[in-house]
């Protein structure tokens, strides 16, 4: 056997070695931390779906943030949880409802040393757990559009950095854009949830958020989960209409997704490790199965390496943490 001219194993050998050429980086600012305000709590209630995780209120939310402020994370991503729902989920434009409240906390208490990120939809705000507003049975697209824009509005004006429109609508990007622009909020990003999939890894979210719809499922709305061409279509339609930055939700079944989206787009773009990912990780960490730490960091690389500039992960705080002790 001929001597082997190539070697590399010989840039394997050490960890200095390896990180030197390590093709991938994560940091914690590549990280996205998701928050749940419920305004009806006195005081912080965990999540049962969601381990780690509470209900906060607007002032335990700041003490959150202030962590994630002192891990390095890249942003948070505040959802709402209204004290009452209605069919119309008028509480997601209140200027006195959770997330606005946490808001103007939070600016106020952060200035701009902190990136905050809305989401921008009713599903946690409707009687009836979906996306929008119903006619007969079924979301109107178009009435949506104007509740969403107002809803961005009201973010906007309480102190967003960035607003995320996440249900799917068609046209929800261009008609915010218009209306942040038209509000005097040109400043204002919108992170599309471009190629949003209907996906059964929302499960642990929607109790969390309180948000699973009465009747029906969000399929007519979300997109199917064998289609790929489609999710760059999705893409460059939200650039079209002013999108800042995209998303590819759920991340770790939809890799081949963020590479493609990554590809073909020039955006920033965003994956996000949904409820049902982090449940999985944590009770597999729980059973044994792997060490949690490890486990975390391979993935949330896997997703970097797919393309994805920043994700979205209930396991920001700690895998923020964990990078800090790697680089020690």
């Amino acid at each position: 056997m001929p001597f082997p001219l190539e070697r590399p194993r010989r840039l394997r050998r050490t960890p200095a070695l390896r990180r030197l050429v390590s093709e991938t980086s994560l940091a914690p600012s590549d990280l996205i931390l998701p928050l749940f305000v419920n305004e009806s709590l006195p005081a912080p209630r965990p999540i049962t779906s969601l381990p780690g995780h509470r209900h906060e209120t607007v002032e335990s939310a700041c003490d959150v943030i202030e962590s994630a402020v002192h891990a390095g994370c890249g942003a948070v991503l505040l959802f709402g949880l209204p004290a009452e729902k209605d069919a119309e989920g008028s509480g997601a434009w209140s200027d006195d409802g959770a997330v606005q409240q946490t808001l103007r906390a939070a600016r106020a208490r952060f200035g701009g040393s902190v990136v905050l990120i809305a989401d921008c939809c009713l599903c946690e705000y409707t009687d009836h757990g979906h996306c929008g507003v119903l006619s007969d049975g079924a979301v109107d697209n178009d009435a949506t559009l104007e509740l969403y824009a107002r809803t961005a509005v009201s973010q906007a004006a309480a102190g967003a950095d960035v607003v995320a429109p996440s249900g799917m609508m068609d046209g929800q990007v261009g008609a915010i854009r218009e209306a942040l622009d038209a509000a005097g909020f040109d400043d204002v990003a919108i992170l599309g949830y471009s190629a949003k999939f209907a996906s059964v890894m929302y499960g642990p979210f929607r109790e969390a958020a309180e948000c699973a719809p009465q009747e029906g499922d969000r399929s007519a709305y979300q997109m199917d989960a064998a289609n790929q061409r489609e999710a760059v279509r999705e893409a460059l339609l939200d650039i079209q209409e002013g999108a800042d930055m995209i998303m590819v939700k759920p991340a770790l079944t939809y890799l081949d997704v963020v590479a493609r989206v990554h590809d073909a787009t020039d955006l920033p773009l965003a994956a996000y490790c949904v409820s049902g990912e982090y449940a999985m990780v944590r009770h597999a960490a729980a059973a044994g199965a792997f060490d949690e730490c490890r486990a975390v960091l391979e993935t949330l690389r896997g997703v970097r390496r797919a393309g994805a500039d920043l994700v979205i992960t209930y396991h920001a705080l700690a895998a923020a943490g964990w990078l800090r002790s790697e680089g020690a």
